[in-house]
């Protein structure tokens, strides 16, 4: 979509008199992200970019309507989050599904957040506050967001595997250790499903913005935990959650703002999974570009992420054979 265009369709959404400093932002493998300002408001969009499925290319469009319901939902139950402003799954209005919410300041970029002097104070607020946005997200009655559905993590990555039609026998490996040490569910919950650094808006005072909902289905709370503390996130740091806390730090957290207790063997459980998932995801992105799905370079780099995951694999199964 042009840019005139984009600006056009941005003005008439929002009934706004003048859109200014429209800003491509960087990040995304599935979103057009954009920064501007309407009358003097600074907001984002997202547009929704083609979905590669497992099929050779094939897509799935996701609903970005029940997206900007559980943004709204998080929102209201305090979760730190932007407030959405408008969302629209009509590809008429802006050439795609989108979602617009409030623009707030803050860093995503891993890297910085890690070691960067002036996060200091915020890497050692970070977990704390993430198990509160966490406990609060899986406060929320799942029957408040008609649309997200149920997923079973194993099955479904097994099912994406195989329709991929590439064999990775570590990832095999992994199959079925967690087939065979598959942990005792908690009552399902709302989670977000991609809950990471370089999804999480952070300030000097700590977590700002909880972003990026585009995955977000019932399943287990232990999920949006063991995500976080997938070694891929880490971006290098080697505290184990998000490259700044300790396991029991998080789980404490986590309890003491109203979640549910989590076992150590559960995490790990659920840290495993994260890691195989991780890995068939960046096969999934490379399938993208490579059927011309959504050419891209970001997308094709990323496949060559999928050993590093093998590896990560090995490291967080050893012992457990």
């Amino acid at each position: 979509m042009a840019t005139d265009d984009l600006i056009t369709g941005l003005r008439a959404v929002l009934s706004a008199d003048e859109i200014t400093d429209l800003t491509r932002l960087s990040g995304g493998a599935s979103r057009d992200t954009f920064r501007f300002r309407a009358d003097g408001r600074d907001l984002v969009v997202q547009r929704q970019r083609p979905a590669p499925a497992a099929g050779e290319g094939e897509t799935v469009e996701r609903d970005m309507a029940v997206e900007a319901a559980v943004v709204r939902a998080a929102h209201q139950a305090g979760v730190a989050v932007a407030a959405v402003v408008a969302a629209s799954t009509d590809v008429s209005i802006l050439g795609a599904p989108f979602l617009i919410l409030e623009a707030l300041d803050g860093e995503t970029i891993a890297r910085k957040l890690l070691r960067d002097d002036v996060f200091a104070t915020a890497r050692g607020l970070l977990v704390e506050h993430c198990a509160q946005s966490l406990a609060r997200l899986h406060a929320i009655d799942p029957g408040a967001v008609p649309g997200l559905v149920a997923v079973d993590q194993v099955t479904r990555y097994r099912e994406i595997l195989d329709l991929l039609g590439q064999p990775h026998p570590t990832f095999e490996l992994a199959l079925r250790w967690l087939e065979e040490h598959r942990p005792s569910a908690s009552a399902p919950v709302i989670v977000h499903g991609d809950f990471r650094l370089g999804n999480l808006i952070v300030g000097q005072d700590g977590l700002r913005a909880v972003i990026d909902w585009e995955l977000a289905h019932i399943g287990d709370p232990a999920e949006d935990l063991g995500w976080f503390c997938v070694k891929a996130w880490r971006f290098g740091s080697l505290p184990p959650v998000a490259g700044v806390g300790e396991y029991d730090e998080l789980l404490d957290a986590y309890v003491a703002a109203g979640g549910v207790g989590v076992t150590r063997e559960t995490l790990r459980w659920w840290e495993v999974m994260g890691t195989l998932k991780w890995g068939i995801m960046c096969i999934m992105q490379t399938s993208a570009h490579l059927t011309g799905v959504a050419k891209s370079h970001e997308l094709a780099a990323i496949g060559r992420r999928v050993c590093e995951n093998e590896h990560d694999l090995f490291l967080a199964l050893d012992g457990a054979w």
